[in-house]
């Protein structure tokens, strides 16, 4: 095809192009970091110029359709294609109902509605898409595919009833197989229900699974106890899918740093609004001290990050979003990772979730309460490509400095501090001699907040705390 790309392709993002772009149906399992988003942005121009499409459908999690929407497609998407791109929202107000109306309007354009894979476990939700798709020859696209995993989600239910009123559909995600192979059958239905070769998922999990009758509290339940068939599983996907690891594409940027935005829960956002207001409330006419800046500074960051710690040192969890968009962010990534908090207390939130969805050995701390005589031998366990360790959670604070985990190209920052020097050196821990593969860093920030304040100082090499100094609390807030 005579096709101009806005920006130009990496080898193993053409050779995914090459395989999928005339195909009613097609998996990308694409490692976060690898640019999959820019092979399906350029599969719909393509398709469009083509005159088969006029609609695009794009199902993300919530923490990034914001991405899709004012990053990727402004980024990667051709500028020769007149578009109209629309971002779902669950309060449809009269401004977005205006926007959302643009999406039916007759004329050339390629029509975007970008939408969160959480709508779809509402009427509202359903019944827009469907309208959407009743009105156009779309391309029906899933970020993060692992969300539909669960046959027995409603969200999943619809989505896949939804399926057959689009002409051409796509799967996405880093990590198709999170837990069992048994993720898969859902995904893969999404496409065809034909794939896999079986009607329903319970003869697919006949096939594939073990099975073991347990008793519980007098109740006989079926149970997986393994596996059975895998490389018959994994010719089948061979056909319509495309398998991409970061650590294989040796044409990446050596670094490339992406965002994860949650929003701020209804408790949070109230909290953060008392904080916010008592701090500027603080300084109406007064001289503010460096120290009183960044205690207020510290406390809507803690706030951010799901906890608060009252003058009389008490800590309180409040309930938020984080720690959800870690575990889905983790789904997403092939091999080991980095994860750094800047509080302890996220340390051991992370800690405690890490157990319950991957197990006692999958993971080491660096931390302060880290004893000493273990550090190192939590190095060295992180270290050994053959040990189940697959994640080293720390503070930067103590694991920023001095150590080598050229394990992992993957880095998480699951909450900032306000040192520049201590991020430029917890970055360096992967960028280091003995680092083979591109590195991808991570930043998990709440919409609207100090956090991406934070984070984009730090992006600029701006010294936070110097800069405060310099500038009333009111612009940071």
């Amino acid at each position: 095809m005579n096709y101009k790309f806005k920006t130009k392709p990496y080898e193993h993002q053409l050779k995914a192009l090459e395989a999928s772009w005339t195909k009613s149906y097609f998996a990308y399992f694409m490692e976060m970091g690898t640019g999959k988003s820019k092979v399906l942005l350029d599969n719909i121009a393509m398709l469009y110029d083509q005159g088969k499409i006029d609609g695009a459908l794009i199902v993300a999690p919530k923490g990034v359709i914001g991405t899709w929407y004012e990053q990727e497609i402004p980024e990667h998407f051709p500028e020769h294609i007149e578009k109209v791109s629309v971002l779902w929202q669950a309060n449809i107000t009269k401004g977005q109902s205006k926007k959302l109306n643009t999406l039916f309007k007759t004329g050339e354009e390629l029509h975007i509605l970008i939408m969160n894979v959480e709508a779809f476990s509402t009427q509202k939700g359903v019944d827009f898409a469907t309208k959407f798709l009743s009105c156009h020859n779309t391309m029906m696209a899933i970020d993060e595919s692992t969300t539909i995993k669960n046959p027995d989600a409603k969200r999943t239910k619809n989505i896949c009833k939804l399926a057959p009123h689009a002409k051409y559909k796509r799967i996405l995600t880093g990590s198709p197989v999170t837990k069992s192979p048994l993720d898969l059958y859902k995904q893969c239905d999404f496409l065809s229900s034909e794939l896999l070769g079986h009607s329903s998922y319970y003869t697919f999990r006949t096939r594939y699974a073990v099975m073991k009758t347990a008793n519980f509290g007098g109740r006989n339940v079926q149970i997986v106890v393994g596996y059975r068939n895998l490389e018959e599983h994994s010719e089948k996907l061979k056909a319509f899918s495309s398998r991409v690891l970061k650590d294989d594409c040796l044409d990446l940027p050596p670094k490339t740093f992406m965002k994860r935005i949650v929003k701020l829960t209804p408790a949070q956002e109230k909290v953060y609004k008392q904080m916010k207001h008592l701090a500027l409330a603080e300084m109406e006419g007064k001289q503010m001290t460096t120290a009183t800046v960044l205690t207020q500074l510290m406390r809507l960051h803690q706030i951010t990050c799901g906890h608060f710690t009252a003058d009389d040192g008490t800590t309180k969890d409040i309930k938020n979003n984080r720690i959800t968009e870690l575990l889905n962010t983790l789904e997403e990534i092939h091999g080991k990772v980095v994860i750094w908090a800047h509080y302890q207390y996220d340390v051991e939130t992370i800690v405690e979730h890490l157990k319950k969805e991957y197990g006692d050995n999958s993971f080491v701390t660096y931390y302060g309460k880290t004893p000493m005589s273990e550090r190192q031998d939590n190095i060295k366990k992180f270290q050994d490509l053959k040990s189940p360790v697959r994640f080293l959670v720390g503070t930067t604070q103590t694991g920023g400095y001095g150590i080598t985990l050229t394990a992992a190209s993957t880095m998480i920052y699951y909450s900032n501090g306000y040192d520049l020097e201590k991020r430029q050196q917890s970055e360096a821990r992967i960028d280091r001699i003995g680092q083979k593969f591109p590195m991808t860093y991570i930043d998990i920030m709440a919409q609207d907040t100090v956090d991406e304040r934070i984070v984009k100082a730090l992006r600029k090499k701006i010294n936070i705390a110097s800069k405060i100094m310099g500038e009333k609390l009111k612009a940071w807030i």
